[in-house]
């Protein structure tokens, strides 16, 4: 009985403070033997409400032992003064954004009548003089007709458009069953 009494006693005398953080919680480490493996057991007591948001990047990292060393106090105070800059970063960057949109807002345009596209400039486009080889028609004579220049017996030498449209010749030919 005095030896599990012993060992009961053993686990809260052989613990070794590491570290104690900002908010004043206090980590602790202690080495076990269990079936011959050495193994470092790592916890915190927290100062007031058991509160594991409360506890810093490093501290967590150092319980999972994804660190071998506990924080020193001079890194802790520099990881400090780095996350102020970033926060004072981040606010400076939001001001300028808040600016910027505020600033480049489009002026809202009057609604009123629209002018029609000017279509000169896309019809001088096609009046360069070159032939269409399949018609047999200068370009010029196909825009002088678009204008309205030529007359009415001009539009009637226009070959008549055929389209072909292969789906509706489809949906003809075949057998409603």
């Amino acid at each position: 009985m005095s030896k599990l009494f012993s060992k009961f006693l053993g686990v809260f005398r052989y613990r070794n403070l590491v570290g104690v953080d900002k908010a004043g919680n206090r980590y602790f480490t202690r080495t076990e033997k269990l079936d011959g493996v050495v193994k470092e057991k790592r916890w915190v007591i927290f100062k007031g409400e058991e509160d594991p948001t409360s506890i810093p990047v490093e501290w967590i990292c150092w319980l999972n032992g994804q660190r071998k060393k506990a924080p020193t106090p001079q890194e802790m105070i520099e990881l400090e003064a780095r996350r102020e800059r970033v926060k004072l970063n981040a606010a400076l960057l939001k001001k300028e954004e808040e600016m910027k949109s505020t600033s480049s807002r489009p002026k809202p345009q009057s609604i009123g009548k629209v002018e029609s596209p000017d279509l000169e400039s896309f019809i001088q486009q096609f009046r360069r003089g070159s032939i269409d080889h399949d018609k047999g028609m200068a370009h010029d004579d196909v825009a002088d007709i678009v204008d309205g220049n030529k007359d009415d017996k001009d539009k009637e030498r226009l070959p008549p458009r055929k389209v072909q449209y292969p789906e509706v010749d489809l949906l003809l030919t075949r057998d409603p069953a």
